[in-house]
């Protein structure tokens, strides 16, 4: 028994049935906002997360295309209005045909769905409004919740869920975050034609990237107009005229007033009311169910995948434990998710790609590394007039010559990656790259042509005592 049909709930029943077991999955009705009692099948990534933000990244990324054009001989015209309805209409129809494939999936494959909230009773039953079932393994999926910090007015803020479903587009909003969707959105809503300032309590955005990416990042949306404010965050929100909200931040001064506060300050676990206790399944403090290397909790027939564990959240990692966790049980073939060099993006403007690890990462782990990078403005961008510039970067471990990690800030960065991770995944070594022929004219060449180490950088041995 599934509880909850997100990404990794979906693709662990499915393969789970088709391996003979008999698989059934609980799911809230479907709505855009997920709540205790609302979600739908398909989950955050499809309805609420990575794919109508894309589709807003699509739609945004139009204003840059009516300028840049003009440096390629169209004639210069005023920028044509867009309308902020239609777009989230035709975001809605497009997330309503996705729920609906999902659901097809699941009938297809003889899952059967069960709409409601799954509450654990024991560890071999789970209640769905009030129907019992009892099954021999249960798997928790439900992911996971926007969380805001309890600060006065906190009613008065939105967040990712709300920003995707915004009735109008705000002509100054605050963003308060520094992670994958506070930059995401903060890329949106500036094309769009927002007044955006990104509010975090770091000195930088992007924790848990590559430094030299997070700073040429920052300039490259200070470029763009986007206000980044670092070590500052609302500590009051109060409700102003015709909607507006003030905000007065750890800075002091003045009040401002903004059309929107857009809080994009990390997600808790979805576990409230799920009855872990009752099975006695471990979760820390924060609600992350813990789990071993097969996704397997304390209790030894309940697992547990995606978001809701806090290990990687990411959309293809979640599918990834899901199967994994399927094969375990049902397949005869014990199989532990490999969380090493995941690929992933953001997808800001420009977006980032990248797959391994850090320098600061892999300096700790390999002790001496070389380190190649380029920067520089793309092609399309010498005659179009735009100053947005591209970076790249390969940490090499100096001692075998892998490649362990590479990142990239640019156009087409997330696509190029997802080929680029396939050779680190198998271990592709700097002489492997420097021996692959690169595709001219593109940005992704440089890849293949970076020769001269940048630097080359040694952990500092500790002295013997």
């Amino acid at each position: 028994f599934t509880i909850g049909a997100g990404s990794g709930g979906v693709r662990g029943s499915r393969f789970a049935a088709s391996y003979g077991a008999k698989v059934a999955v609980a799911e809230l009705p479907f709505a855009t906002k997920a709540s205790l009692t609302e979600g739908g099948v398909g989950g955050t990534c499809v309805l609420r997360g990575c794919v109508p933000k894309k589709l807003l990244v699509y739609g945004s990324e139009f204003a840059q295309e009516f300028e840049d054009c003009n440096g390629f001989g169209w004639d210069k015209f005023d920028k044509p209005n867009h309308s902020w309805a239609s777009l989230i209409e035709s975001k809605n129809n497009e997330i309503q045909r996705l729920t609906g494939i999902y659901k097809r999936i699941l009938d297809n494959n003889k899952v059967e769905l069960i709409e409601g909230r799954g509450k654990i009773v024991d560890k071999n039953t789970v209640e769905v409004d009030g129907k019992t079932f009892t099954c021999k393994n249960i798997m928790i999926a439900t992911g996971g919740l926007p969380f805001v910090p309890n600060i006065p007015g906190k009613d008065l803020v939105i967040t990712s869920d709300d920003a995707l479903d915004l009735p109008s587009m705000p002509k100054k909003i605050a963003i308060v975050g520094a992670g994958f969707i506070a930059v995401e959105f903060a890329g949106i809503f500036n094309s769009f034609g927002s007044d955006v300032q990104l509010f975090f309590r770091g000195d930088k955005i992007l924790r848990g990237f590559d430094d030299e990416v997070r700073d040429f990042l920052t300039e490259q949306l200070e470029d763009k107009g986007i206000t980044v404010t670092p070590k500052t965050v609302p500590v009051e929100v109060i409700q102003g005229e015709d909607g507006r909200k003030g905000v007065r931040t750890s800075a002091g001064g003045e009040i401002e007033w903004y059309d929107e506060v857009m809080y994009a300050t990390g997600r808790k676990p979805n576990v409230e009311q799920l009855g872990l206790e009752k099975a006695g399944v471990k979760a820390n403090e924060r609600g992350v169910i813990e789990v071993n290397e097969y996704s397997q909790t304390n209790v030894d027939n309940i697992f547990a995948v995606g978001d809701v564990t806090d290990r990687i959240n990411l959309t293809p990692v979640a599918l990834m434990e899901g199967m994994a966790v399927a094969k375990t049980l049902f397949d005869n073939n014990p199989t532990k998710p490999d969380h090493e060099y995941v690929a992933s993006a953001v997808f800001s403007q420009p977006p980032i790609g990248t797959v391994g690890y850090t320098e600061d990462e892999a300096l700790k782990k390999f002790g001496s590394l070389k380190i190649f990078t380029s920067s520089f403005r793309p092609l399309k961008n010498t005659i179009s007039g735009s100053t947005e510039r591209s970076f790249m970067k390969i940490v090499v471990d100096s001692a075998s010559d892998r490649v362990v990690g590479v990142h990239m800030v640019g156009q087409d960065s997330a696509e190029i990656m997802q080929g680029i991770a396939i050779a680190v995944k198998m271990g592709a070594t700097k002489a492997d790259f420097d021996a692959c022929v690169g595709i001219h004219p593109t940005a992704a060449e440089e890849f293949v042509t970076m020769r001269d180490v940048t630097r080359e950088v040694a952990k500092e041995l500790t002295p013997a005592a």
